[in-house]
Protein backbone atom coordinates (compact mmCIF):
# COMPACT_ATOMS: atom_id res chain seq x y z
CA UNK A 1 0.00 0.00 0.00
CA UNK A 2 1.23 3.58 -1.07
CA UNK A 3 0.71 6.70 0.58
CA UNK A 4 -0.04 9.94 -1.94
CA UNK A 5 1.32 13.04 0.19
CA UNK A 6 1.64 16.54 -1.29
CA UNK A 7 5.40 17.86 -1.52
CA UNK A 8 6.76 20.01 1.43
CA UNK A 9 8.96 22.86 1.24
CA UNK A 10 12.05 21.79 3.00
CA UNK A 11 15.78 22.54 3.08
CA UNK A 12 16.32 20.99 -0.70
CA UNK A 13 15.15 21.93 -3.90
CA UNK A 14 11.86 20.66 -5.16
CA UNK A 15 11.60 22.81 -8.29
CA UNK A 16 12.25 19.51 -10.15
CA UNK A 17 10.67 16.99 -8.26
CA UNK A 18 7.27 16.10 -8.81
CA UNK A 19 4.05 17.85 -7.17
CA UNK A 20 3.10 14.44 -5.56
CA UNK A 21 5.39 12.07 -3.98
CA UNK A 22 4.85 8.03 -3.72
CA UNK A 23 6.04 6.88 -0.39
CA UNK A 24 5.55 3.49 1.48
CA UNK A 25 3.82 3.79 4.92
CA UNK A 26 7.43 2.38 6.72
CA UNK A 27 8.75 6.09 5.05
CA UNK A 28 6.65 7.96 6.86
CA UNK A 29 9.02 7.71 10.09
CA UNK A 30 12.28 8.58 8.23
CA UNK A 31 10.91 11.69 6.78
CA UNK A 32 9.20 12.82 9.87
CA UNK A 33 12.49 12.49 11.72
CA UNK A 34 13.85 14.70 8.95
CA UNK A 35 11.31 17.70 9.60
CA UNK A 36 11.79 20.46 12.55
CA UNK A 37 10.57 24.08 12.67
CA UNK A 38 12.21 26.76 11.96
CA UNK A 39 13.08 29.25 14.82
CA UNK A 40 13.72 32.77 15.31
CA UNK A 41 13.79 34.27 19.08
CA UNK A 42 14.52 36.57 20.94
CA UNK A 43 15.57 36.64 25.18
CA UNK A 44 13.16 38.01 27.57
CA UNK A 45 15.71 41.04 27.62
CA UNK A 46 15.28 41.70 23.55
CA UNK A 47 12.02 41.25 23.91
CA UNK A 48 11.49 44.16 26.68
CA UNK A 49 13.86 46.24 24.72
CA UNK A 50 11.84 46.30 21.59
CA UNK A 51 8.28 45.96 23.25
CA UNK A 52 9.79 49.60 24.79
CA UNK A 53 10.96 50.88 21.62
CA UNK A 54 7.91 50.00 19.28
CA UNK A 55 5.75 51.08 22.20
CA UNK A 56 7.41 54.76 21.85
CA UNK A 57 6.97 54.43 18.51
CA UNK A 58 3.84 54.23 18.65
CA UNK A 59 3.00 51.54 15.69
CA UNK A 60 4.90 48.47 14.30
CA UNK A 61 4.07 44.71 14.34
CA UNK A 62 7.49 43.78 15.76
CA UNK A 63 10.77 43.28 14.36
CA UNK A 64 12.24 42.46 11.14
CA UNK A 65 15.65 40.78 11.15
CA UNK A 66 16.99 40.09 7.77
CA UNK A 67 21.21 39.94 6.17
CA UNK A 68 22.41 41.82 3.55
CA UNK A 69 26.38 41.33 1.94
CA UNK A 70 28.48 42.97 3.72
CA UNK A 71 31.53 43.04 5.49
CA UNK A 72 34.85 41.11 5.85
CA UNK A 73 32.73 37.62 6.00
CA UNK A 74 29.68 38.18 3.52
CA UNK A 75 26.89 38.95 5.38
CA UNK A 76 25.97 41.44 8.06
CA UNK A 77 22.36 41.63 10.17
CA UNK A 78 19.54 44.19 9.28
CA UNK A 79 17.32 44.91 11.40
CA UNK A 80 14.09 47.16 11.31
CA UNK A 81 11.09 47.56 13.28
CA UNK A 82 8.18 45.21 11.00
CA UNK A 83 5.40 48.08 10.11
CA UNK A 84 3.33 45.23 7.19
CA UNK A 85 4.18 41.77 5.81
CA UNK A 86 4.16 40.06 3.13
CA UNK A 87 3.60 36.64 1.34
CA UNK A 88 7.05 35.47 1.76
CA UNK A 89 7.47 36.37 5.54
CA UNK A 90 7.64 34.29 8.22
CA UNK A 91 6.45 35.59 11.69
CA UNK A 92 7.88 34.28 14.93
CA UNK A 93 6.65 35.28 18.28
CA UNK A 94 8.84 35.19 21.47
CA UNK A 95 7.98 36.55 24.60
CA UNK A 96 4.94 38.59 23.45
CA UNK A 97 7.12 39.95 20.26
CA UNK A 98 6.64 39.09 16.85
CA UNK A 99 9.99 38.53 14.40
CA UNK A 100 10.13 38.63 10.99
CA UNK A 101 11.95 36.81 8.31
CA UNK A 102 11.53 36.68 5.29
CA UNK A 103 11.66 33.38 3.26
CA UNK A 104 15.55 34.47 1.46
CA UNK A 105 16.68 35.10 4.89
CA UNK A 106 15.20 32.27 6.64
CA UNK A 107 17.76 29.46 5.66
CA UNK A 108 21.18 31.49 7.11
CA UNK A 109 18.68 32.70 10.45
CA UNK A 110 17.38 29.57 11.44
CA UNK A 111 18.03 29.16 15.11
CA UNK A 112 19.11 32.39 15.30
CA UNK A 113 19.01 33.86 18.95
CA UNK A 114 18.46 37.89 19.32
CA UNK A 115 19.43 38.94 22.97
CA UNK A 116 20.38 42.75 24.06
CA UNK A 117 22.97 43.27 25.97
CA UNK A 118 24.13 46.50 28.08
CA UNK A 119 28.08 46.68 29.39
CA UNK A 120 28.01 49.89 30.40
CA UNK A 121 25.75 53.37 29.85
CA UNK A 122 27.60 53.85 26.44
CA UNK A 123 27.65 50.41 25.42
CA UNK A 124 24.25 48.22 24.84
CA UNK A 125 22.44 46.40 21.43
CA UNK A 126 21.92 43.63 19.62
CA UNK A 127 23.79 40.46 20.36
CA UNK A 128 23.45 37.53 17.40
CA UNK A 129 23.95 33.60 18.74
CA UNK A 130 23.51 32.19 14.65
CA UNK A 131 24.14 28.49 14.85
CA UNK A 132 24.70 28.78 10.90
CA UNK A 133 27.34 31.53 11.41
CA UNK A 134 30.96 29.47 10.76
CA UNK A 135 32.97 32.52 10.97
CA UNK A 136 32.84 36.09 11.81
CA UNK A 137 35.03 38.95 10.96
CA UNK A 138 37.59 40.02 13.44
CA UNK A 139 35.46 43.46 14.49
CA UNK A 140 32.43 41.11 15.52
CA UNK A 141 30.35 43.11 12.58
CA UNK A 142 29.99 40.38 9.72
CA UNK A 143 29.35 36.44 9.70
CA UNK A 144 30.04 33.68 7.04
CA UNK A 145 27.30 30.87 6.68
Amino acid sequence: MAWTIPAVRMRFNLEKAPRRMQIQPHQVIMIFNEVRAMTVTLTEAAARHVAIQLEQRGHGLGLRVGTKKSGCSGFTYAVDYADELSDDDRVFESHGIKVVVDDANLERLDGLEIDFVTTNLLNQGFEFRNPNAKDHCGCGESFRV
